[in-house]
């Protein structure tokens, strides 16, 4: 069923469920009100999403498809580093424009939950952690770097948005990626001798093979994916 001047149900649903999330929170998302807002009844949420939490789901991941098209539009540089960081600032600064947006995507677990939305920025950051260590700069293997990574700027923009604007430290996101960049990414001059050349021998190759994927043909996928569960291994 289309709606001639709004697109789909679904697409009108999803519109009027980021408006009462955007103007008053989780709470602001009831079934009633949605139905209200879109236009449409009740049951039409249930078969379109499932119940109130698929709803919230895919409301979450609505919102989120503006960070993602901010996240594109910034594209890659020859400097993996940089890009690390603006992508961080980035992230941060979505947080704190789109609080409700982001407590709902990251503030509350969704065990075993897909979101299609935080998959991609997932796979987005550990694009970006590969081509670092394939510039050989990682100190760590590609999955725990992004783990950490993403870890932080998670808390760090959670912590930010339940800080009143005027309590905020400026400068807390930026100390807290330093810290983080500091602790995976080696220094621009790697050591002539250093002190375990099979961890970043194996780091580069895991990169390698994730950022080049579809995988080498002469391997399987059951092949590849051990492979890299071994060099993940090696280069820590």
């Amino acid at each position: 069923m289309t709606d001639p001047l709004h697109g789909s149900t679904k697409d009108r649903v999803l519109r009027a469920a980021a408006g009462l999330l955007a103007e008053g929170g989780r709470e602001a998302v009831s079934t009633r009100a949605v139905s209200a807002a879109a236009g449409v009844q009740a049951p039409t949420l249930y078969r379109l999403f499932g119940d109130k939490e698929g709803l919230l789901a895919a409301v979450a991941g609505y919102g989120f498809e503006e960070y993602l098209t901010g996240k594109a539009a910034m594209g890659e540089t020859d400097d993996p580093v940089e890009d690390l960081r603006r992508g961080w600032d980035l992230h941060v600064e979505f947080g704190l424009t789109h609080p409700a947006f982001y407590t709902l995507m990251y503030g509350e677990a969704r065990p075993g939950g897909d979101i299609p939305a935080a998959r991609e920025a997932a796979r987005l950051l550990h694009r970006g952690v590969s081509r670092i260590a394939a510039a050989g700069r990682l100190r760590v293997g590609v999955g725990l770097a992004a783990g950490l990574v993403h870890a932080a700027g998670v808390g760090v923009t959670l912590s930010l948005i339940a800080t009143p604007p005027e309590d905020r430290d400026p400068g807390l996101s930026r100390s807290a990626r330093e810290a983080v960049l500091d602790a995976v990414i080696t220094t621009p001059k790697p050591a002539p001798d250093p002190g375990d050349p099979i961890a970043a021998r194996a780091a580069a190759l895991q990169a390698a093979l994730t950022v080049n994927r579809p995988a080498d043909p002469r391997l399987s996928d059951a092949e590849h994916a051990l492979l890299l569960e071994w060099l993940e291994r090696l280069s820590r």
